[in-house]
């Protein structure tokens, strides 16, 4: 037997089983993005019929999710892969889970702009919750960048983000609290638009999340709970 030329054949089979996974954790990462997108636009319009539309997309996300996820089983219990490899796999089952609540946080903003439709419309801290959610996509569409090209200084970059985003959330919801106290009677309505931006904010954990992955593929370095700083220096090397 030919033992190179087997191993060979199997080697190329296993790539494309990875490479099928990678592409529909990307498509995944498309439909959530799209989610994020039509969830803020009804939530800034009023939209329910862009609302809904979030809402089904819930569907299509859960069934990549369900099919990505029995798909790496079988890849761990086929070919049982070793080092970068089992890496990737593992990554890969971290991310969906991130995308799948991604899509999780789009559908409670989709909610919050069907509960605003019904109330009279507000305009106070809407831009700056636009805003925040501009960055948080931005967030999104860097991690899924980070992972279609599997580069941990795009992943770092993503990361580094969050800081950020997590300073406006901070000042929007000082705001929102301070606008509360002087127009007692937009309480209700401020209270959904909180639990809107809460929604954006945890998005954008999310995708901070999936670039942690990124980077435990590149670099073999779990950086889960660690100082931006040092998380740095990983990537670099030092």
């Amino acid at each position: 037997m030919n033992t190179t030329g087997y191993k060979s054949h199997i080697s190329s089979q296993f790539n494309a089983e990875l490479e099928d996974v990678r592409q529909r954790v990307l498509a995944m990462g498309g439909l959530v993005e799209q989610q994020l997108i039509d969830a803020t636009k009804a939530l800034m319009d009023l939209d329910t019929e862009l609302a809904e539309q979030v809402f089904r997309t819930d569907d299509k996300v859960d069934q990549l999710e369900i099919y990505i996820d029995e798909e790496c089983s079988r890849i761990l219990a086929r070919r049982q892969p070793t080092a970068s490899d089992l890496r990737l796999v593992h990554a890969v089952i971290k991310t969906i889970t991130d995308l799948e609540r991604i899509g999780d946080e789009s559908h409670k903003i989709a909610k919050m702009a069907h509960e605003l439709s019904t109330q009279e419309r507000m305009y106070e801290n809407m831009v700056e919750t636009q805003h925040l959610s501009r960055q948080v996509s931005q967030m999104v569409r860097g991690a899924l960048d980070a992972f279609a090209r599997m580069d941990a200084d795009a992943a770092v970059a993503v990361v580094r983000e969050d800081v950020v985003v997590d300073r406006e959330y901070e000042a929007l919801l000082r705001q929102c609290i301070t606008y509360m106290m002087e127009e007692p009677r937009t309480i209700g309505r401020v209270i959904d638009l909180i639990w809107a931006v809460r929604a954006i904010e945890r998005i954008g954990d999310h995708a901070k999340n999936i670039a942690e992955y990124v980077i435990y593929f590149v670099k073999g370095k779990d950086v889960r709970h660690t100082p931006l700083e040092q998380v740095e220096r990983e990537v670099r090397g030092e």
